[in-house]
């Protein structure tokens, strides 16, 4: 027992018949954690200010460096050479579905690379409410807001 054959990582092996004994997983082989990602990236969580306040979180640590707090482009590492991002707050991102931003994250897109290693599928979902938060904060007419809310802006719209 204590003297077993047993083959070692990156070893040649002549049990298989491509010589390696490294092998491939089976086609349609599937992690146990998987599915429950998957689950979880297909259900979009209730927007609350829970979700809110986590994606905020979440931003700033993530997204804000390139991004700026504003979504405007400007982060700091902008400012420090890096090639500047497009704003959250174009037209064709305002347009843009929300699983583009899911995609995105996860797995990247031109010079950003991608995050779904390091962001799990709950937090790329508070981070898009974040995202559409902004969006509607730089493009709300003021017309639509509350008497109060109109009242308390820059200048006091009637």
């Amino acid at each position: 027992m204590s003297r077993q054959h047993k083959a070692q990582d990156q070893a040649a092996s002549t049990f298989f018949a491509d010589g390696k004994v490294d092998q491939a997983p089976p086609p349609g082989v599937v992690s146990r954690e998987q599915a429950a990602r998957d689950a979880e990236l297909a259900r979009r969580p209730p927007l609350d200010a829970a979700l809110l306040a986590r994606g905020a979180e979440r931003y700033r640590i993530y997204c804000a460096p390139c991004h700026g707090l504003a979504g405007d482009g400007h982060g700091l590492v902008v400012a420090r050479g890096f090639p500047a991002p497009p704003a959250f707050t174009e037209a064709r991102l305002r347009e843009a579905p929300d699983r583009h931003f899911m995609e995105v994250i996860a797995n990247g897109y031109g010079q950003m690379y991608g995050y779904a290693a390091r962001v799990p599928p709950a937090d790329r979902w508070a981070i898009v409410a974040h995202i559409r938060a902004l969006q509607l904060s730089q493009h709300t007419e003021a017309a639509s807001l509350p008497d109060a809310q109109r009242r308390a802006l820059p200048g006091g719209a009637p």
